[in-house]
């Protein structure tokens, strides 16, 4: 579980700071991605950080905050 950075020299979300973690981890790739957030769909930035871990068609997993999916994604 990781959260959103809001420094003023920078800023990651709740997803792309897991991504870095895991990879601060020693993780070498990932099986897939989930995120709870009020969006409609993930970040393109989001999608980018775990494409570059786990490769192109990992899966993002977008749920709403009520924990109901609203949207299986593929990293791109």
């Amino acid at each position: 579980m990781a959260g959103t950075v809001a420094l003023e020299s920078l800023q990651l979300s709740a997803l792309q700071t897991a991504v870095a973690m895991a990879v601060a981890s020693g993780a070498k790739s990932l099986e897939a991605a989930a995120v709870v957030s009020a969006a409609d769909e993930p970040a393109a930035a989001d999608l980018a950080a775990v494409r570059d871990l786990g490769g192109a068609g990992t899966p993002v997993l977008l749920a709403g905050p009520d924990g109901t999916l609203k949207l299986a994604a593929e990293a791109r």
